[in-house]
């Protein structure tokens, strides 16, 4: 892996300013443009039955006022988005016996990552998860989650399974593991 050099990268909360730069980054993944970030933000029935509203769906936050995560910037063009929110944003955490919450605190959550394929694997989630906490504490964070995969020994992981991170990265960067729900995944 060659990692990414910090200057090379910049980062914005998405405001509507910021709209077009998210679609091009969702545009630019297969499988990005039918999700549009909205899983933990849905009901399954509803995310996959309005699979095509999803899009629509976001650009009514984003259009909201309250930036729902960062875009990530190799020069001019956005490369890379991170999902970050107060935990309260995404009911289908709350859903699911694995994610739950772990406690009443109010917590801010890192729920999802889509990088270009052209920058994979050169250390930008590292830095993305850096802008996320800044972004976030910005805004009164105190508490931050987010629920990666655990590294496991000799298997490949599919991008589906890697959209929320894996927890090494996160480990790296100061992150506890709170509890142990789920032979794959962390929070």
């Amino acid at each position: 892996m060659q990692a990414s050099s910090p200057e090379r990268f910049t980062f914005k909360a998405v405001k509507s300013a910021e709209w077009y730069d998210l679609e091009r980054v969702f545009l630019s993944v297969p499988g990005s443009s039918m999700c549009w970030c909205m899983y933990w933000r849905k009901t399954r029935a509803q995310w996959w039955d309005n699979g095509s509203e999803n899009r629509a769906d976001m650009k009514e936050i984003v259009e909201g006022g309250v930036p729902p995560g960062i875009v990530a910037y190799d020069g001019d063009e956005p490369v890379a988005w991170c999902s970050i929110a107060p935990r309260s944003e995404f009911p289908g955490l709350e859903r699911s016996p694995t994610l739950r919450a772990v406690d009443a605190e109010p917590t801010w959550s890192i729920t999802c990552f889509t990088i270009a394929r052209s920058h994979r694997k050169k250390g930008l989630t590292s830095l993305l998860i850096r802008a996320a906490i800044e972004h976030a504490v910005e805004n009164g964070a105190k508490v931050i989650e987010a629920y990666p995969m655990k590294n496991l020994p000799q298997k490949r992981r599919t991008v589906g399974e890697a959209f929320m991170g894996f927890s090494t990265t996160f480990e790296h960067l100061g992150f506890k593991q709170a509890t142990e729900r789920s032979r794959v995944r962390n929070i």
